[in-house]
């Protein structure tokens, strides 16, 4: 994994130092539940703030230093209550993480505000993460500031082609995604539930995996916008979600 990282976060810092200094570089990065995307996407974001502190070693190590901020789609999931006000409730909440149950205008409002030209009045643009001991999102918590030049997407639908996600993702600089064997992913599907108290045994997340989290794998493989990117998501430690 770390060769794949090195030689993404070279190309990304290559491509941000060509952009005008009124605009930021977005990163998308796709891939099906248990491909390792959000692992990826975590280690892009800390070498590319790592690289922007050594080469600026007169600026404070701080959030409101760093140049690369990291945002999860996790935010963009529909409220229990939303899905309980479905017309039926039960198929909604046993699908959360399909495609239908997230707020994909929300998220195109988020990038399209993140594309504004940056300039001496520009103010944080605020971002909802998921609150998993409250199980819904968290508005407001992640503050993307004016001097985050990078900002790294990550989630199931940042590259699918359909709308709105279609759109959010023509607005990316950088699309990949995520490739993994949907073995794989199930296997790390199954350990995760039971790990997080989302399945009651391996038996119970085997059947979560099957009949939500890779039936959504199949959409998100199927209906891909063109990337630049396919990184393969290699069966080792260092792509283990935690």
């Amino acid at each position: 994994m770390d060769e794949q990282v090195t030689r993404l976060v070279d190309k990304a810092w290559g491509r941000f130092q060509q952009i005008p200094e009124d605009r930021r570089f977005l990163i998308a990065i796709g891939g099906i539940p248990g491909s390792g995307k959000t692992t990826l996407s975590q280690k892009v974001a800390t070498a590319l703030n790592a690289r922007h502190a050594t080469l600026h070693p007169e600026t404070p190590v701080t959030e409101t230093a760093s140049v690369a901020a990291f945002v999860p789609m996790d935010g963009y999931h529909l409220t229990r209550a939303q899905l309980s006000a479905m017309p039926d409730p039960a198929h909604a909440h046993a699908r959360r993480g399909a495609e239908f149950t997230f707020d994909g205008a929300a998220f195109l409002r988020l990038v399209r505000a993140l594309r504004v030209p940056l300039s001496s009045e520009t103010k944080p643009v605020l971002a909802p993460s998921f609150d998993h001991a409250v199980k819904d999102p968290k508005p407001d918590d992640i503050a993307v500031l004016p001097g985050h030049r990078v900002v790294v997407f990550e989630g199931n639908y940042v590259c699918l082609d359909r709308e709105p996600w279609r759109e959010a993702a023509a607005l990316m600089d950088e699309r990949w995604f995520v490739d993994v064997g949907f073995a794989t992913a199930r296997r790390r599907l199954v350990a995760r539930h039971v790990r997080a108290g989302i399945a009651a045994d391996e038996d119970d997340a085997g059947r979560r995996a099957d009949e939500n989290d890779l039936v959504n794998g199949e959409e998100i493989v199927k209906n891909r916008v063109p990337v630049d990117e396919v990184v393969v998501s290699m069966d080792d430690e260092t792509w283990r979600h935690e």
